[in-house]
């Protein structure tokens, strides 16, 4: 059984967490509490980019060993017409850089809450998690907890891919504020 810990108390953090007890495996929801113990084998940084940087400095020491899964899109939320980590890198990038001991993972940056809570993107295709990272161990575990929890993943390479899953979260997170998709579609993969 996995313990997966999620920092943060949104929609998302909801529903990731939904997955993980659906699959018979434990969540704690740590929301940004400070001095909290982090028992996950997982933990997931659900929170919007701009909270990061607070989230490893309250909690950086207590992620050393553990795989920590960025799911930021980190775009610029006042104007949403740009991405504000440099084009060669990405948000997860950062965040593994701030954190050398730990095993960095970009996902669900993809999904919408609502596509994770009902297995669907836009009510047709089954919902599919992209996992980017540089550790095999650390995707297969986020993996397994995954499908054991009914959703599938696809391992989307290295974390260097990272910054092609923030471009298409932010393609995603333009149309839906624009009205031009709702919050239950967005991208599929049909295999």
């Amino acid at each position: 059984m996995t313990t997966v810990s999620i920092i943060g108390n949104g929609n998302m953090g909801t529903a990731i967490g939904g997955i993980v007890t659906a699959g018979g495996n434990n969540v704690e929801f740590i929301g940004r509490d400070a001095d909290a113990a982090i028992n996950g084998d997982i933990v997931v940084l659900a929170v919007g980019y701009p909270a990061v940087a607070d989230v490893i400095a309250a909690h950086g020491d207590k992620l050393a060993g553990k795989v920590v899964v960025d799911i930021t899109n980190p775009l610029n939320f006042e104007t949403f017409d740009s991405l504000v980590v440099p084009a060669d890198g990405s948000a997860a990038a950062v965040i593994a850089e701030a954190l050398p001991a730990s095993s960095v993972l970009k996902a669900f940056n993809t999904n919408f809450a609502a596509t994770l809570a009902g297995n669907t993107v836009g009510g047709n295709a089954a919902t599919t998690v992209h996992i980017a990272g540089d550790s095999a161990d650390a995707k297969a575990l986020l993996g397994s907890v995954l499908q054991a929890g009914g959703v599938a993943s696809v391992d989307a390479g290295a974390l260097a891919r990272a910054r092609e899953l923030e471009a298409i979260g932010f393609l995603q997170l333009t149309l839906a504020v624009q009205e031009k998709i709702g919050w239950n579609a967005g991208f599929a993969l049909i295999k």
